[in-house]
């Protein structure tokens, strides 16, 4: 993996920014940095060298130099196009995957994107027209990032948005927009990002850019599920571990050493059982535990004994809040879920310079408590009325006048469940609702929000859903839900997590569930076949019966996540309280501090985890925000909780 970045301004030297630029991506890429210019353009490359380790370093060229790449990610399928473009007269100066992108976009042009099998994020200086163009692309699922600034005939674009934030012309302003998405759905569905003006190039599209301006952003690659009703249950129990397989032996191609997250659950023991089938000896097994409860240590271990892995365990700091800041550093966005993605990729990193992970799974084969919930109303949906939004939000309301008035915020779990009872009939709704989000229930936004804050027009969050649901509107509620999802928190949060956490140790995380071929296979089969029994992944369980050891087989999902009610008593009350004060909440005009009041005050209890989950937001949204809008860069390097104190204490005060 690597990271990339550039620059296009007229009449303005930019080597030293983008040399600057390019420093601040260092831990995508510590073994080789390059500036390159030709004329106004300039674009950098940090790279982690994983193929072709002495040929391979960036920007690589075309024979006559009209054509420069640079590129950050890996195709799995590049030696088969390599053999093609040989076949049609190309010849190859190196043995890297980098020179095959780049031979096969100067034959074919942007076409070429869509047959690359692979996670990549890359730009292309090509000079061969009367008006040279930048030419930017990003993988098929969105798991590389590229984020771009487009304004007054400048163009800077970069693998994490902190290096485009080193330009003196590109403001710190917040973008109340992405932070109500940040809020709701604790992740960012937006093309936008936290900081106005700078926005991520979706997944599948690729864009030109010309003198500094965007002329068009193309779609290469849609998925469209196309559920195949005509195969049996043992045609699928067949060809999942065949296709399985031949995923997990397309990444498996690498001239360093290569491991395992071993989650302790069926997807990661999957990846194990196929690199074994794949003739795989020595296998290096990672696994992570949370001093908690559900840690799946032991279950880990079951798997790596059958297989006799090499096997190295970690269990995380019992305090793990204080690193908070550091990790916010790396990932750009408040999130939750960033604190054990972090500590497992700095452990593995120490071993490894690459590990596959077992993230796909679930959203390919139905292993969410979400679709198990969502399959007593599959067929029910069908058959109600659209149009009750308007009796659904007044019963709504009711409850909400209820439940603050008679009992406590404990309740509004069940308060959020009927309120998805009465959204069955509209599905984007009822996700919506599923997820957490509070655009149906104004009340409580007023109880979030400041009235100062609320003065500004917050689009709803539905508006970035009601697309993708309508485009799969053909299908059964459960395989839209499947398709959305995939196309939402898979990338804006569950990937983002996973390239930012592993990148942030120099370490390349591949995710063999998401090979092309794969996704294509899971989204053919019919959603209630996926829940055999239903089990949540019960036709999965069963396609692996003969790989896995019964009791992983038959174990529950806990999922890679840390629990907030026991998170809230370990630190996460002390560290919100120290972060979230007062003075703090009420001169950025954004938050109600009462309702935070509220929850810190509450007796702890585990049907508050919502509320938990909502004070590590905020937390996570003050400290970004001294980070990236108060004080800038500069606070970058208090990456310990008491550092931070203190430095904020400098600036702010507590």
């Amino acid at each position: 993996m690597c990271g990339i970045c550039g620059v296009y301004e007229k009449g303005r030297d930019n080597l030293r920014l983008v040399q600057r630029m390019n420093d601040l991506l260092a831990h995508r890429g510590p073994d080789h940095a390059e500036v390159y210019q030709s004329a106004d353009f300039y674009l950098g490359h940090r790279r982690l060298s994983i193929i072709d380790l002495t040929t391979g370093d960036q920007p690589i060229f075309n024979a006559q130099k009209t054509i420069a790449i640079v590129y950050n990610g890996e195709i799995y399928n590049y030696r088969e196009l390599r053999r093609e473009l040989i076949e049609r007269g190309i010849t190859f100066r190196t043995q890297s995957d980098t020179e095959v992108v780049l031979k096969l976009y100067e034959t074919d042009g942007p076409d070429s994107f869509t047959r690359l099998n692979g996670i990549f994020a890359l730009a292309i200086l090509d000079q061969r027209g009367a008006r040279p163009r930048l030419i930017l692309a990003r993988d098929h699922f969105g798991v590389k990032p590229l984020h771009y600034f487009c304004k007054d005939g400048r163009f800077i674009f970069a693998s994490e948005y902190k290096a485009i934030l080193l330009h003196p012309a590109v403001e710190r302003c917040l973008n109340p927009q992405a932070l109500h998405h940040q809020v709701n759905l604790r992740y960012n569905q937006m093309n936008e990002t936290l900081i106005k003006n700078i926005f991520r190039l979706p997944p599948a599209h690729y864009m030109i850019v010309e003198e500094g301006q965007v002329i068009q952003i193309n779609r290469y690659f849609q998925l469209t599920p196309r559920i195949d009703t005509r195969k049996s249950e043992n045609d699928w129990l067949r060809e999942i571990p065949i296709v399985l397989q031949q995923a997990v032996k397309r990444q498996l191609v690498s001239d360093v050493p290569i491991g395992v997250y071993l989650s302790g659950g069926m997807d990661s023991g999957s990846i194990v059982a196929m690199m074994r089938q794949a003739g795989v000896q020595q296998i290096n097994t990672f696994t992570l535990g949370f001093n908690e409860p559900t840690d799946e240590l032991d279950d880990a271990q079951i798997t790596a004994a059958y297989y006799e892995t090499n096997h190295h365990s970690l269990r995380l700091d019992l305090n793990p809040m204080r690193r908070l800041p550091q990790v916010i550093w790396f990932a750009e966005e408040p999130k939750i879920n960033l604190l054990q993605g972090f500590a497992m990729s700095e452990f593995v990193s120490r071993h490894v310079k690459v590990a596959l992970g077992g993230l796909g799974g679930d959203e390919l084969f139905s292993g969410y408590d979400i679709h198990k919930l969502t399959l007593p109303f599959n067929r029910l949906m069908a058959h109600i009325p659209h149009g009750c939004e308007g009796v659904a939000a007044k019963v709504s309301s009711l409850l909400y006048y209820l439940q603050t008035r008679l009992t406590s915020a404990r309740f509004d779990e069940y308060r959020r469940g009927l309120q998805a009872a009465l959204a069955v009939g509209n599905i984007t709704r009822f996700y919506l609702i599923m997820r957490n989000v509070w655009d149906f229930d104004r009340e409580h936004l007023r109880v979030i929000y400041s009235p100062h804050f609320l003065q500004q027009t917050l689009e709803p969050v539905r508006n970035e859903f009601d697309p993708l649901f309508e485009h799969y509107a053909g299908q059964t509620p459960l395989d839209q839900i499947y398709a959305a999802e995939f196309a939402s928190k898979m990338v804006n949060d569950y990937l983002l997590v996973e390239d930012r956490m592993s990148m942030a140790h120099s370490l390349e995380e591949r995710v063999p569930f998401l090979d092309l071929d794969l996704v294509k296979l899971g989204f053919s089969i019919p959603g209630r076949m996926k829940m055999r029994g239903g089990q949540t992944k019960g036709l999965l369980r069963k396609a692996m019966s003969e790989f896995l050891p019964p009791k992983i087989l038959q174990k529950k999902k806990w999922g890679f996540a840390v629990n907030p009610y026991l998170q809230f008593k370990k630190d996460l009350k002390t560290t919100a309280e120290a972060i979230l004060t007062h003075r703090r909440i009420e001169r950025a005009g954004i938050f109600n501090y009462d309702y935070i009041r509220t929850i810190l005050d509450a007796k702890p209890h585990p049907r508050l985890r919502w509320h938990y989950n909502f004070l590590w937001v905020l937390t996570g949204v003050e400290i970004w925000k001294q980070m990236f809008i108060d004080d800038g860069a500069g606070i970058a390097g208090a990456f310990e909780l008491e550092a931070f104190f203190d430095q904020s204490n400098d600036v702010h005060g507590i």
